[in-house]
């Protein structure tokens, strides 16, 4: 029995010392970091992962006394995504203090979806506070885009391209709009100014129309084809007669286009005007810029809706009349 009291007297002394020792890392100890620091926190990352992460880039001493300091203060979950700089020689307190209060953060993930117009990425990033969403619309709008080739598009719409970034919380919109342009010319295929040519269209026209398949295509495989049905109506001289061109001059989104509204004598009304829109509608990606400058061949004129992300696709007036009979009655 005495052998047994003192195992468990040398067990809860030990426990205790191990106690007193992690808290001493965790509250007082100031070693690390040992240089000014910064870490990227990956989207969708685990508490247990930062905190390795954390020990890995020497920011703290021990990654597991990190994580159960989190967990007892209820903040396991409350690190955000993004990019962080901490000064030498805080306490892992200090340390978790400036990931969960945003003190510590310099940079945030932002994610920019196909099909967002310039507004409504300036919209995005005024709430990750990255700017003024009036002043980041204004240059957006107001600034000029030089295309290879020395075109020069009238402003950025159409050339912000929509991807997943990590931007810097001190910027300007002229940081924010080069850092996604400069991924446009990254994603517009090397022989952009060739492909152009041989469509007999300029590479900002083909952004517009990159720009309607965006915000009328659902399907990935069906971008091509509605590609070759707007190059088809342009040759004929039909009309496009795209809804998306309509809506896009609407302050709000517009579930349902009404007659009033095909109405409207806007340069944007491809029911009444001929032709692509002056600018593009919207901010295309990677699948319908290239499906703009590589279409498909086909015969088809009309499309419409049927369902589930796919189209119906025909090449008479009579064929698509049938399928909107079908599809929309």
């Amino acid at each position: 029995m005495r052998w047994f009291a003192w195992t468990i007297g040398v067990s809860a002394l030990l426990l205790a010392l191990g106690a007193g020792i992690a808290a001493y890392l965790v509250y007082f100890d100031r070693t690390l970091p040992k240089a000014d620091t910064n870490v990227v926190v990956q989207r969708g990352a685990s508490a247990a992962e930062v905190a390795r992460q954390l020990e890995s880039q020497g920011v703290v001493t021990s990654a597991l006394g990190f994580q159960l300091m989190a967990r007892v203060q209820g903040v396991a979950t409350g690190v955000k995504a993004g990019e962080y700089h901490f000064s030498p020689h805080l306490t892992g307190a200090e340390v978790l203090d400036r990931l969960t209060s945003g003190g510590a953060q310099v940079a945030v993930w932002v994610t920019i979806p196909e099909g967002f117009t310039a507004r409504e990425i300036a919209q995005s990033l005024a709430e990750h506070e990255l700017g003024n969403e009036r002043e980041l619309v204004d240059y957006f709008l107001r600034t000029p885009f030089t295309l290879p080739g020395g075109v020069v598009a009238p402003n950025l719409e159409g050339y912000l391209f929509p991807d997943t970034y990590l931007l810097p919380l001190a910027t300007t919109p002229a940081a924010l709009a080069r850092v996604m342009t400069d991924q446009f010319s990254n994603e517009l295929p090397a022989d952009a100014a060739a492909r152009a040519r041989r469509l007999g269209y300029t590479i900002p026209q083909i952004v517009t129309l990159a720009s309607l398949i965006e915000r009328e295509a659902k399907a990935d495989d069906e971008r091509r084809v509605m590609a070759g049905v707007y190059y088809n109506r342009l040759h004929r001289g039909m009309p496009l007669q795209v809804d998306a061109t309509i809506e896009y001059t609407f302050a709000h989104h517009k579930f349902v286009i009404t007659n009033a509204d095909l109405a409207r004598d806007t340069p944007y009304n491809t029911y009444l005007h001929l032709g692509l829109p002056p600018t593009p509608i919207a901010n295309p990606g990677r699948a319908s810029l290239l499906a703009a400058f590589d279409p498909a061949p086909s015969a088809f004129l009309y499309y419409v809706y049927k369902g589930n992300g796919h189209h119906a696709f025909s090449r008479t007036l009579e064929e698509h009349n049938a399928n909107v009979a079908r599809y929309l009655r």
